[in-house]
């Protein structure tokens, strides 16, 4: 059963447009489908539960107030506009800059989104930042700032940020002291440390171990994705989510065949020596409150962390996929996507189930793989530098719908077709190559979608339909995922550059073709209603 209602995207404009400049952002503010987040899973909770469970939305809303603070800057400035459509779209967006749109700016008087948003001061020059010796600069968990005599200095988030950060602990505390689950309150004892001191290494390896627990919390300084100047800063965020018993149940198996499935990764054997930990997760569940980094723009729909590989060596990592967000997005968006797009005798294998394996597997793909580089450059992720991002998502892409349609084969998914998911991945990267070139997912998304048309996997009819050809679909499954693979392998930083340059833009026939699918009025993404 589906576990979220639909309303009316009128509804987001939150009264009277009350600007003439808000009328030309009535587009955009419609491109949002509100969703009103509902769950059976949360009627089911004990009394108890449903207290944890708000004191987990207290420390939510102030963790949304904190990364205001790291993305814009004094949120107050934007609660001072008028309400309108400008007001509306810069609440969803946490700021005036677009997501969806490479980060334009929509709010008169505001110029380009600073790359580095508010975790570096604003006035710094790379020469400064070369010359600034600090070993401490590049840490996840600190801000950049001047000192007394105008030099850079770094303050560390436990101390910028530590009157919210403490409001956080009090909650956690009160929250570890009321479950009756002793993984939880084990996990919410350390993350209360963690945000005392920056080491979030206990409190990660904690949340591994918490595998049996009704809900679950996800909270702290986690992606870096809003750094654009070094992708070093962590973003705040939380999710409050409710286990899918049933669902998770299903899942349980494929744990288990990590380790198979990193050995028919299409590459060399030298690229996938890394043996991923079987104490990986991977389960189902409905999210009822998102805030933060995850809550701007486009919403997430599922989560693989924790994203220190020193946790993935010893525990593997946690796959979370958030049924009820997911199923929103492809009812709203993909599916109408297919309907305009493919044609009539192909729209058959649009599929929600292929949908959910598609990203379910996704993230599993982020466990396997290349981790280290067989040249000596060290770590994939340093020698990848400012193109680590993309190519991770790229890999998790491919390897995603790879791992798919080898389980089909092995009978191990035996609810969907190999069409169907490879019909509706195809669809589903133009849901996401609507969301612009600005992130790494966007550019990710575009990289594979061009790959793919230049390696015949569709065409277009007369109509200018897409026609999948299934049989070179899969030849340019295995030929994307392999240069994936031997980039990072090999640390091929220039390839990359170069790479993504050429490729990681929307060309001017799909260009016409997301022009069509947004004149229709179809949603670029959803906008939540939290309706507890």
């Amino acid at each position: 059963m589906r576990k979220i209602l639909f309303i009316s995207t009128a509804l987001l404009a939150l009264g009277a447009c009350t600007q003439k400049n808000d009328d030309s952002l009535k587009e955009k503010v419609e491109s949002y489908a509100v969703v009103e987040v509902k769950s059976p899973l949360y009627d089911a909770l004990s009394e108890n539960d449903k207290k944890i469970v708000g004191l987990f939305r207290q420390a939510a809303e102030i963790m949304d107030g904190l990364f205001w603070k790291q993305t814009f800057g004094d949120k107050a400035k934007i609660e001072a506009l008028p309400d309108g459509y400008a007001k509306t779209y810069a609440m969803i967006n946490y700021g005036a800059w677009d997501h969806l749109d490479d980060n334009k700016p929509f709010i008169e008087g505001y110029g380009e989104k600073p790359l580095g948003c508010q975790y570096y001061p604003q006035d710094m020059t790379m020469e400064e930042w070369e010359a600034f010796d600090d070993p401490d600069k590049l840490s996840l968990y600190t801000v950049i700032r001047r000192d007394e005599n105008g030099g850079l200095k770094t303050v560390w988030y436990r101390d910028e940020y530590k009157e919210e950060l403490e409001k956080v602990c009090a909650l956690l505390e009160e929250a570890a002291a009321l479950t009756e689950n002793e993984g939880m309150r084990t996990y919410l004892t350390e993350r209360i440390k963690a945000f005392r001191t920056d080491d979030y290494l206990a409190s990660d390896m904690a949340w591994m171990d918490m595998k049996d627990c009704n809900m679950d919390l996800v909270i702290g300084p986690i992606e870096n994705y809003d750094d654009h100047l070094f992708e070093a800063k962590a973003a705040y965020e939380c999710f409050i989510l409710l286990k899918d018993e049933t669902r998770s149940a299903n899942l349980a198996k494929y744990v288990a065949l990590l380790p198979t499935l990193q050995t028919m990764l299409p590459c060399p054997e030298e690229y996938k020596t890394f043996v991923p930990g079987t104490s990986s997760d991977l389960n189902v569940y409905d999210a009822i409150y998102y805030a933060g980094d995850c809550n701007a723009g486009s919403k997430t729909i599922a989560i693989n962390l924790p994203n220190d590989e020193r946790v993935h060596a010893a525990k593997g990592a946690r796959r979370l996929q958030l049924y009820n967000s997911m199923m929103a997005k492809f009812d709203k968006i993909l599916a109408p996507i297919g309907e305009i797009l493919m044609t009539p005798d192909q729209q058959q294998y649009l599929s929600a189930d292929a949908f959910f394996w598609n990203v379910t597997f996704h993230e599993v793909a982020h466990g396997l793989g290349v981790k280290e580089t067989v040249n000596g450059k060290g770590s994939v992720d340093e020698a990848m530098g400012s193109e680590k991002t993309t190519w991770e998502e790229a890999k998790a892409d491919i390897l995603g719908l790879f791992m798919v349609n080898r389980l089909i084969d092995m009978g191990e998914i035996s609810d969907i077709t190999k069409e169907e998911s490879i019909a509706t991945f195809i669809a589903g990267i133009v849901r996401s190559v609507r969301f612009g070139s600005a992130s790494s997912h966007g550019k990710a998304n575009m990289m594979c979608f061009n790959f793919m048309e230049d390696n015949g996997a569709f065409t277009r009819n007369a109509e200018g339909r897409y026609v999948v050809d299934f049989e070179k679909a899969a030849e340019a499954i295995d030929a994307w995922a392999a240069l994936i693979l031997e980039t990072q392998a090999t640390g091929n930083l220039e390839f990359a550059q170069k790479y993504s340059a050429e490729n990681a833009s929307i060309r001017e026939t799909l260009a016409a073709e997301v022009a069509k699918v947004n004149k229709a009025g179809i949603p670029r993404d959803i906008v939540f209603d939290f309706a507890w």
